[in-house]
């Protein structure tokens, strides 16, 4: 019987592992685009022109995702999770083939917005994947693989995007994706398998429509406000009132729909808001982190642009070594309240040491700081979404999910915009030729960032002491996979 028993626990993880080996791939595939996009993208330009729509290269992948990620979440919830996986990544490799083969910058903004829809079904799928795969309490053994795989994306895109610019066509940035993809594909499709079972449903397109008007609204005002438009321009402030009528309606809707896009009902577990709410402090310092502290590096501490993915190892290698530790605890005590006091800690101290960096600060004083930001992270940012399915039933895990991955996708928009508009306000007056004072003025600049980003860290260690200490899932919840020895989980009340 003891045996049994061992083969009963064994035999589930190893299968789990290899689903999730597909599920992450496909995870990573996304999150390597906008870093190779990004490196490839001057060699672009010289090709296609069109230099004063660069922005909206990175816009419309950005906008897409954010739109279409709790309509994503809800039709796996509504659907079979696996049909909806499998659709987002289908979407996203039509998207990098035009892409790729894209004749004018306007049609490579098109494709980059389609590509943006599918990374939006990817990412939010996978998480609701994992979580149908994997209970809260058994989540730390398999947090290493996602910390791991958002690490290798963060340092690994940007060495890639060069190697790819310097030898091969900008094309590539976009064709790589094809074979990655349909490795991800068709793994997900020969080893993930997740029962369901039938049920009558409704789609709710009025829902979708008024919460994909508000989130670009909001995308749209975190761009151009205070760049491209004076924050009380009439186009900022018409996008206000946009944004603000959009929800109005959409709180309305959401209420009187049988099938609701984002539960209404969902918030009223206040670990879901909250985790909600540390996932939106974990993207804007993410996003911030990964724009700011490398250009700091080049410009004001002289490192190599050719190297700049590995210039975030100060920060990702404890990120990933928190995270392992954590993610075991988690699954021997079930406690995680903890962890996020000590990332809000952590992260807060990291950026007050960050926001008094001047032109001589070195690199060993950078290094420290984003290594507490870097444990930060680990502390806090795969617990969200782990506590925020937690808190909800298996028929609402997709729009958990999604809720967690909207709120971080819009503080990392949102915040990067805000901070975008503190760096250009220290810069103004001063050109590179200034020489010195350009280079003061660039550090006054990432001062000013981390001095705001210590202020958001700060709230969001005040949001982790009201988190409650509910005990995790210890029971799965969906079988495991194709080919696994031992049933994991079941998925109830959820549609074909």
């Amino acid at each position: 019987m003891s045996a049994e028993m061992t083969e009963m626990r064994t035999a589930p993880t190893r299968s789990i592992r290899l689903v999730l080996a597909g599920v992450l791939l496909a995870m990573l595939l996304a999150m390597l685009d906008n870093a190779i996009v990004g490196t490839a993208m001057p060699t672009i330009v010289r090709e296609l022109g069109g230099l004063s729509q660069v922005a909206w290269v990175v816009t419309a992948y950005t906008l897409l995702s954010a739109i279409s990620t709790p309509v994503w979440a809800k039709l796996g919830d509504l659907y079979r999770r696996k049909t909806v996986f499998l659709s987002a990544i289908g979407v996203f490799l039509i998207g990098s083939v035009l892409a790729g083969a894209s004749w004018s910058m306007s049609a490579l903004i098109g494709f980059r917005a389609l590509q943006g829809l599918g990374a939006g079904g990817i990412a939010v799928t996978a998480f609701a994947v994992i979580g149908a795969l994997v209970p809260p309490r058994e989540r730390g053994k398999y947090q290493g693989m996602t910390a791991t795989t958002m690490a290798i994306g963060t340092i690994g895109g940007p060495l890639l995007g060069g190697v790819i610019t310097d030898g091969l066509d900008w094309r590539w940035a976009f064709y790589i994706n094809i074979p990655l993809g349909l490795v991800a594909f068709a793994w997900s499709w020969w080893r993930l398998e997740l029962p369901v079972a039938r049920r009558k449903v409704t789609i709710d397109y009025a829902g979708i429509c008024t919460l994909a008007s508000a989130i670009a609204a909001l995308v749209l005002i975190a761009t151009w406000g205070g760049v491209d438009y004076a924050w009380l321009s009439a186009r900022i402030i018409g996008l206000a009132v946009l944004a603000v009528a959009a929800l109005a309606a959409f709180f309305v809707i959401e209420r009187r729909v049988a099938d609701p896009v984002i539960p209404l009902e969902i918030f009223r577990a206040r670990n879901l808001t909250l985790a909600a709410l540390t996932a939106l402090v974990g993207g804007v310092i993410m996003f911030g982190s990964v724009l700011y502290l490398p250009l700091f590096q080049q410009t004001v501490q002289g490192a190599s642009a050719a190297n700049s993915g590995l210039l975030l190892l100060p920060m990702m290698i404890p990120l990933l070594i928190v995270s392992q530790i954590i993610g075991k605890r988690m699954t021997a005590t079930g406690k995680y309240k903890i962890f996020f006091i000590l990332g809000g800690v952590f992260l807060t101290a990291g950026a007050v040491l960050l926001a008094a960096v001047d032109a001589e600060t070195g690199r060993l004083a950078t290094g420290f700081a984003m290594a507490l930001m870097g444990a930060g992270l680990g502390f806090s940012m795969q617990l969200s979404t782990a506590v925020a399915q937690n808190s909800v039933e298996i028929t609402h895990i997709g729009a958990a999910s999604g809720a967690v991955t909207l709120f971080r996708t819009l503080g990392g928009s949102i915040g990067v915009a805000a901070f975008g508009s503190l760096f250009t306000r220290a810069l103004q007056g001063h050109a590179p030729a200034d020489g010195p004072g350009y280079l003061a003025a660039f550090a006054s600049g990432v001062g000013n960032v981390f001095l705001a980003a210590s202020v958001i860290c700060a709230l969001g260690f005040v949001i982790s002491w009201f988190i409650e200490e509910v005990p995790l899932r210890g029971k799965a919840v969906e079988p495991a996979a194709q080919g696994g020895s031992a049933p994991v989980a079941s998925e109830k009340q959820t549609a074909v």
